[in-house]
């Protein structure tokens, strides 16, 4: 009798093991080119809608002075991938990039993928038990033995070569299937892109209830080709003409134009459309009772693009200036929301300036997992509000031009303070983020001791990193 009794309990406790799944899940959300201000929840005024991503803030914490770790995609990739700074894996620039022989320097020679050697945030979850899925944008090697299955992934789906979405006649479609893209069928003719990442997404949700898992949903939106979500374009067609702008105001920077207002309603569409589509994660959650055992980072790549050398740009960054390409706030600051089992006092908003590299230490520690924590910190105090990140400084290298009209420069945050350089006239920048967030006043000749020491620093943090620099270029002349 009592033989009978404990294989009842040892079956009830099996039953109970196999339904229930004690380690947290990750989704981590990245999208591509979401600018700061492209986000409603920190930007009131903004033309777009985001209510799912407002309310995703409800449910977390809002980081309002997040930052990627470089001002274009696929350094920040790597960087979000093993923890480290760019300069350390030799990804300065996107993939494949550009060295254009026309202008004065010559940017260094990158990586062409993130090598096989570096340890992912997905290889280490796997040593957990984690079964890892990537669906979306890779952008991290142009040779297949480079992607995602080769980094620590179980499952990927749409991750490849490819930066954006193509459109070649005949071949591919951009954001409407065919897609041509190898690691993703084309699905029925008007299947929107950015929805069937989700659905895929919310397969694999499904399919691994019983199971930890890492989820790496890295949108394509809203990444050029812009083509409109069929589903929410005449609302903010009809909202466009609401504003009644008779010109778009740009101002100059540098050689190009950075736009100033939101009104772009084909873009806005694709805002909505992955807003809506970060919804139906969290409704899939919810559905599974998977929501209080399951950690969502939302955040992106790089600032907005609003900064070109002609009058193009989609987005505005504004109040922060400039946009994607560049080392200014419009480029490095990106919206940041974390949402998970640990998080204290949900709804809250921190001002703690946070990095790319963060997220594999926090999700590491998270996991449980022993690592290295690499050139991030863990954010997991800031999440519990149990104190705060005793970080010195941050700082980013772009020594490559960029078609948004950047020249090679990097720059260094420390407390307040910011300070950019440029390497083709070697000219220097200070700002006072406090006063003055968006770098409009150029206090260097001010400030010179807090202009020579933070230059200093900036030197230092280079060497270490083993930062590669533009050279002079041989064969130009001024015209």
């Amino acid at each position: 009798m009592k033989l009978r009794i404990i294989f009842q309990i040892l079956a009830v406790l099996l039953y109970s093991c196999s339904k229930k799944n004690t380690q947290p899940n990750i989704v981590f959300i990245l999208v591509d080119d979401l600018g700061w201000a492209d986000v409603k929840c920190n930007n009131p005024g903004s033309f777009y809608e985001t209510p799912n991503i407002d309310k995703l803030a409800e449910h977390g914490i809002r980081f309002t002075q997040a930052y990627s770790a470089h001002p274009v995609c696929s350094p920040t990739r790597a960087a979000l991938m093993t923890g480290k700074h760019p300069n350390r894996v030799n990804i300065t620039d996107w993939l494949p990039g550009s060295n254009p022989q026309n202008k004065p320097l010559t940017g260094p020679i990158d990586n062409d993928e993130l090598a096989l050697k570096e340890v992912t945030i997905a290889e280490k979850l796997k040593e957990k038990g984690y079964t890892t899925c990537f669906v979306g944008k890779w952008h991290l090697g142009n040779d297949s033995n480079h992607w995602p299955e080769y980094q620590g992934f179980d499952v990927n789906i749409g991750g490849w070569e490819a930066g954006q979405p193509r459109i070649i006649p005949g071949v591919s479609n951009g954001y409407y299937s065919p897609y041509g893209n190898p690691r993703l069928k084309d699905g029925p003719d008007g299947e929107y892109l950015t929805d069937r990442l989700t659905d895929e997404s919310i397969r694999f949700i499904n399919e691994n209830k019983k199971n930890p898992f890492f989820l790496y949903l890295s949108f394509y939106t809203v990444h050029t080709p812009i083509q409109a979500s069929k589903k929410h374009i005449d609302k903010f067609t009809a909202k466009k003409k609401q504003l009644k702008t008779d010109e778009i105001p740009f101002k100059r920077e540098g050689e190009g134009w950075t736009k100033l207002i939101q009104d772009n309603a084909a873009f806005a569409s694709m805002v909505a459309a992955m807003d809506e589509n970060v919804g139906r994660i969290i409704q899939c959650l919810e559905e599974n009772e998977m929501d209080q055992n399951t950690w969502i980072i939302f955040t992106s790549d790089n600032g907005g693009r609003s900064t070109l050398f002609n009058k193009n740009a989609e987005t505005s960054n504004e109040p922060l200036r400039a946009g994607k390409g560049w080392c200014y706030e419009g480029g490095i600051r990106v919206p940041l929301i974390i949402s998970g089992p640990k998080v204290r006092k949900p709804g809250r908003q921190s001002e703690q300036p946070v990095v790319s590299m963060d997220f594999f230490t926090t999700l590491l520690t998270i996991a449980g997992i022993e690592h290295t924590s690499n050139d991030g910190m863990n954010l997991l105090p800031v999440l519990e509000n149990e104190g705060n990140l005793n970080r010195d400084v941050l700082f980013w290298h772009y020594p490559h031009y960029h078609g948004s009209a950047w020249t090679p420069g990097s720059a260094i945050r420390k407390d307040d303070w910011k300070l950019v350089v440029f390497y083709e006239d070697d000219r220097t920048e200070l700002y006072n983020l406090k006063d003055d967030p968006g770098e409009k006043q150029n206090l260097a000749h001010e400030f010179p001791s807090i202009t020579s020491e933070l230059k200093t620093k900036l030197s230092g943090l280079l060497e270490e990193s083993d930062a590669k620099f533009p050279q002079p270029n041989p064969n130009f002349s001024i015209k």
